[in-house]
């Protein structure tokens, strides 16, 4: 298969976060949502990227279609929906700490059926990522895990919990972390979803069991402190230190690290089912020039307002 055959499907909510402006009282509604500012990031960074997303038909579905073609993600497989588009209404703290309260119900997201994904992946699909709270709230998170079981058999499966604890119960989640910890190939956690998941226990400590569950790639990043990473091969943590920048906020920092993490695994022809062995046995020194790619596409993010992640050239030009 040619370079130009190979793509990232990326699969979950694509919602309008409401941003504030920095004038009390007012908000900016911006596109948002985990896997679609993954689909973003990736397409940024010159991954070829297929959005499959339920995009309601209102004016704000239509404002996160004309985002999703404005940064050339293929909307082929994106569903037309009935219902409203998802709203998150997003705090920043003094820190720069985004907080998040979610308008969700009965919304598009969530309304997923085995119909609409039949065709969702094919030869051309080398990897699915997704998580969020698209995998996590009925009726649809059930039938994008049967997504998952069946694109195992020829993708890469990148998982990213992205928990939101307000809006699920802990025994719920880690019931979903069990199951996908048979299916995913690469997770993505931070330290604080695991914190919430597992008081009490050490990140370190989580990694090395997960990584030792079926995984080929476990990496546990640690906001500005860097991240922490485990292979099926070697589960023996390795660590990597942060970026440091100005933080403006963190929205989409996860998800810019996401990007960079499989952007560098599509650059280097470690995705796909016939390569996991391969990205299961990746050298250190390889895993380390992945790792500080993606820290760099994350804290870039942190330096901007909002989930605005860099183009390729942009982190060429501008390394932190």
């Amino acid at each position: 298969m040619s370079a130009a055959e190979r793509i990232v499907a990326v699969a979950g909510e694509a919602l309008v976060d409401l941003m504030p402006t920095g004038v009390p009282g007012q908000f900016q509604a911006v596109p948002g949502g985990s896997p679609a500012n993954v689909a973003v990031g990736l397409a940024r960074l010159r991954t070829p990227v297929r959005m499959l997303a339920r995009l309601g038909t209102d004016p704000l579905g239509g404002q996160i279609r004309k985002y999703l073609q404005d940064n050339d993600i293929s909307l082929d497989h994106v569903v037309a929906a009935a219902e409203p588009t998802s709203l998150a209404v997003v705090d920043v703290d003094a820190m720069g700490m985004a907080h998040y309260d979610f308008r969700i119900d009965a919304t598009a997201d969530w309304q997923w059926t085995d119909a609409e994904l039949a065709h969702a992946v094919d030869d051309a699909v080398v990897a699915l990522h997704t998580g969020s709270l698209a995998m996590m709230l009925p009726p649809g998170a059930a039938a994008l895990l049967r997504l998952v079981e069946r694109a195992r058999r020829t993708a890469t499966i990148s998982y990213d919990p992205n928990f939101r604890p307000h809006l699920m119960a802990r025994t719920t989640a880690r019931e979903r972390i069990e199951v996908l910890l048979q299916l995913a190939d690469v997770i993505k956690v931070s330290a604080e979803d695991l914190a919430w998941l597992y008081p009490h226990t050490a990140p370190e400590d989580i990694l090395v069991d997960w990584a030792a569950h079926g995984p080929a790639l476990v990496v546990v990043t640690l906001g500005p402190d860097g991240c922490l990473a485990a292979t099926g091969a070697d589960p023996t943590p390795m660590y990597r230190s942060g970026k440091q920048v100005p933080v403006v906020d963190t929205v989409g920092a996860g998800d810019a690290f996401s990007a960079g993490l499989l952007a560098g695994l599509y650059r280097r022809d470690l995705l796909g089912a016939d390569r996991r062995n391969a990205l299961r046995d990746i050298a250190k020194s390889e895993l380390t020039d992945i790792l500080d790619h993606a820290t760099t596409v994350a804290a870039m993010t942190c330096a901007r307002r909002g989930a605005d992640p860099p183009t390729a050239s942009e982190v060429c030009r501008k390394p932190v």
